[in-house]
């Protein structure tokens, strides 16, 4: 049966101070009338229902999900104790939901990209889950072919095709730079990684004790105390003692048997502002404006305010300007990286009623 797993964990730092510890960006609004983790529940659509949606976050969060997902089973919302990256989340998810399911199939996905047309997803996500339905020990993944040559995205680099738009996967490669991304474009052969994986949860949880073999004992001993009364104890015990890495590392990286297909629907990671005038659109002016704003010889800005808070800009290009209640940040559209700085050393000074 197929199951979606959603790891919305993330903290979100680059939509400061948008997005904040308690907030942070897959529970906001940023591209439309609905939260980034909303949307991602209701593309799933009937593809995988509701019954069947599972959804890892940090521990202070879960109140938060439950009330934006209230259409979830109690118990499908399971909250980190501590942040230790993407194998571990995934890892767990597997060893819960094969418990479950022991003959289960994970749609695994973070909650806060933006994907349409959603029928298209939709039929991309069966089309995944045939080939692993035809093939239990095959990982397959989706790729997006860049239009830009990205520093920021992980890439595939496919082999040969395997079926229409489906090739086996030569090798995963880390964000590149600049140059390299450049060679990657031209060649033809390489993907942006959507990050987006179906597999057997048997099938992930045998690469994990393969090559994560630490890892795996905690998580079993996590499964094991499932449903029992010291599961809170030995979940934080366990998780705690679990060294953090990414899926990639642990196990994309040297899995065998990888498949990617050709995505034929829009995605965007939504990493930073600049995603938002991306989805959003921009004006005559090339500005992307969310909320009240009043601008004289503005250009190639993003401008977000909320409530009824009027901002002005004059004389002012190539900025980022979002205000909130509590912060305002005025930024130059080419240095947006600079914001993680900002966080870190708003950590520094203590100013936490600003995180």
């Amino acid at each position: 049966m197929l199951h979606a797993v959603i790891m919305a964990g993330g903290s979100g730092t680059r939509f400061w101070p948008e997005s904040r510890a308690d907030r942070p960006k897959q529970l906001l609004a940023l591209t439309g009338g609905r939260t980034m983790i909303q949307q991602t529940v209701d593309r799933l659509g009937a593809a995988i229902p509701a019954e069947r949606v599972f959804v890892v976050t940090a521990a202070r969060l879960v109140p938060a999900m439950r009330e934006q997902l209230p259409q979830l089973p109690a118990g499908a919302i399971l909250g980190e104790p501590c942040k230790r990256d993407t194998a571990p989340c995934i890892g767990l998810a597997a060893f819960l939901l094969s418990r479950r399911d022991p003959d289960a199939t994970m749609v695994v996905m973070p909650s806060d990209h933006a994907i349409e047309p959603t029928a298209v997803f939709q039929s991309a996500i069966q089309q995944a889950a045939a080939l692993v339905d035809s093939d239990p020990k095959r990982i397959v993944t989706f790729g997006i072919r860049p239009t830009y040559p990205a520093e920021s995205f992980g890439y595939i680099e496919r082999a040969e095709a395997i079926g229409p738009g489906v090739y086996n996967v030569a090798r995963f490669r880390e964000k590149p730079p600049a140059a390299v991304a450049e060679q990657y474009l031209k060649a033809g052969t390489f993907y942006w990684n959507s990050g987006i994986f179906i597999w057997k949860a048997a099938t992930i949880l045998a690469a994990l004790k393969q090559h994560q073999p630490e890892m795996f004992a905690h998580l079993q001993t996590i499964a094991a105390a499932d449903g029992k009364p010291e599961f809170t104890a030995v979940f934080e015990r366990e998780f705690a003692a679990i060294r953090g890495v990414s899926i990639d590392y642990a196990v994309m990286e040297k899995a065998e048997k990888v498949a990617v297909i050709e995505a034929l629907f829009v995605w965007d990671d939504v990493g930073s502002w600049h995603a938002i005038a991306r989805l959003r659109g921009v004006d005559a002016d090339g500005n992307t404006i969310a909320g009240k704003h009043l601008g004289l010889h503005t250009a190639n800005c993003v401008i977000r305010s909320d409530d009824e808070h009027l901002v002005v800009t004059l004389g002012l290009k190539d900025c980022i300007v979002v205000h909130t209640p509590d912060a305002t940040l005025v930024a130059d559209r080419r240095d947006e990286e600079s914001i993680r700085r900002v966080v870190k050393m708003l950590e520094e000074r203590g100013w936490s009623q600003y995180l």
